[in-house]
């Protein structure tokens, strides 16, 4: 355990970051499976409507520094070719 505040700060603050960062990445990921869900049930207006939704979570992920960029571009790639390959 820590000594020291300022090691005992530290330990609060990560933990507190962690919850934060984990919310943003399970957020991320349900909405990319509700994307896909859609995409599987073939519905084009419905994953239209979430796709830009789902490149924004993505998007935020990253800025926030929760996933890589390439990991950012690679999940935005891969959601964007599933919507356009449905048409």
């Amino acid at each position: 355990m820590a000594h020291s505040k300022q090691a005992m700060k530290r330990v609060r603050q990560n933990e507190r970051d962690r919850l934060a960062n984990k919310a943003k990445m399970t957020r991320m990921k349900t909405e990319v499976k509700k994307l896909m869900t859609a995409v599987e049930a073939g519905d084009k207006g419905k994953a239209n409507e979430l796709l830009s939704m789902v490149c924004q979570v993505i998007d935020k992920a990253e800025k926030h520094s929760i996933i890589h960029r390439n990991t950012a571009a690679r999940k935005k790639s891969s959601v964007t070719r599933a919507v356009t390959a449905m048409s």
